[in-house]
C-alpha cells in the first residue's frame, strides 16, 4: 500500500512539504494516501527523472520517463475542510482539489506538497479537453436519424389527375418525418440538448413553380370534393408527366454547457404523378 502522508490546512509553506505520520491527524487536518513510490521510503529512486527537477516531461494519464509510475491528475480524497487554503476562498463544490503525484509544492498558498505530491484548486479536471457545446449540438442531431418529408400526395403516383382540378401535398407527422425530436449528447460534465423541428417544406411542382409550406399539410380526403387544400395545394394548368421534390428545413435549437444556438438540416424526398385533361365525349 502506499506510504500515506498528512497535509495540516494551516500549515505554514515550510510545514506544508514535510509529511506528517498518520497517527498525528487532527480534526483541523486531512489525511490523503500518497502513490506507493516502491521501496525507497515514499520518495522516487535518485536519478530517476522525477519531474522535481526542469527537464522531465510529464502530463496527465501518461507515466514519468523512467519511474513506472501513475502521474494522473486524481481528485484529492477525502478533501480538506472547507477553511483550507487549498480551496483558494472557494466554497467546497466549487471546483475540487485535485492532486499531481508527480509534482512538487512551491510553497503558495493553495498549493502544497501532499507525500511526494502536489494538492491544488482548479474550476475543471486538470488536463480536460475543453469541449464545444456546438460540436455536441451536432452529435446529439446525428443521433436524431432526422428523415425527408414522407410524401403523401393526390393524384397519387400510378394514377392520373385532371387538370385545374387541386392538388394536396403533404407528409407523414413522427418524431423522424416532421417534429418535434429531442435528443442530447454528453462529454464529461457538458450536456447539450437539440430540439428539431420542420420549419418549412419547399415543394417544387415539375411545371415551373414552387409552393412552400409550413404546415405539414392536409391528407386528401374524398369528402373535400373540388375544394382546395387549406394549407398546402397546388393545380396543374396542363396534361403531363411531373416530377415532385418535396425539401424540408429542420430548424434546431440547442442549449448547453452555458451556450445555446440553432442549427440547419434539410432533406428531401421525390414521387412522379400524371395529369391528363378531361375527355368530353360526343366532340
Amino acid at each position: 500500500m502506499g506510504a500515506l502522508a498528512v497535509l495540516a490546512a494551516s500549515a505554514s509553506p515550510a510545514h506544508a512539504r514535510d509529511p506528517i505520520p498518520v497517527g498525528g491527524c487532527a480534526d483541523e487536518r486531512f489525511c490523503v494516501e500518497a502513490n506507493d513510490r516502491g521501496s525507497s521510503g515514499g520518495k522516487p529512486p535518485s536519478g530517476s527523472g522525477s519531474g522535481k527537477a526542469g527537464g522531465s516531461s510529464k502530463g496527465s494519464g501518461s507515466n514519468v520517463d523512467g519511474m513506472g509510475e501513475d502521474c494522473s491528475f486524481r481528485l484529492l480524497q477525502p478533501p480538506p475542510p472547507a477553511d483550507s487554503a487549498l480551496w483558494q476562498g472557494h466554497a467546497p463544490g466549487d471546483g475540487a482539489i485535485y492532486l499531481d503525484p508527480c509534482g512538487i509544492g512551491n510553497g503558495l498558498q493553495g498549493e502544497a506538497l501532499v507525500g511526494a505530491g502536489r494538492a491544488f484548486w482548479a474550476q475543471d479536471p486538470p488536463g480536460a479537453v475543453a469541449v464545444d457545446p456546438a460540436v455536441l449540438a451536432q452529435r446529439a442531431v446525428d443521433s436524431m436519424l432526422l428523415s425527408p418529408p414522407a410524401i403523401g400526395i393526390v393524384p397519387k403516383p400510378g394514377g392520373v389527375g385532371v387538370v385545374g382540378m387541386p392538388v394536396y401535398m403533404w407528409t407523414a407527422t413522427g418524431p423522424e418525418t416532421y417534429g418535434p425530436n429531442v435528443a442530447s449528447a454528453s462529454a464529461g460534465a457538458v450536456t447539450v440538448t437539440a430540439t428539431a423541428k420542420v420549419s418549412k417544406i419547399v415543394w417544387v411542382m415539375g411545371d415551373g413553380k414552387s409552393v412552400v409550406c409550413t404546415t405539414p399539410g392536409t391528407p386528401y380526403q374524398a369528402s373535400f370534393g373540388k375544394n382546395p387544400s387549406p394549407d398546402c395545394g397546388h393545380r396543374y394548368g396542363s396534361p403531363g408527366k411531373y416530377h415532385v421534390t418535396a425539401t424540408s428545413t429542420w430548424t434546431i435549437d440547442w442549449t448547453g454547457g452555458g451556450q445555446s444556438g440553432q442549427l440547419t438540416e434539410v432533406r428531401s424526398s421525390a414521387v412522379d404523378i400524371a395529369v391528363g385533361e378531361v375527355q368530353v365525349v360526343g366532340q
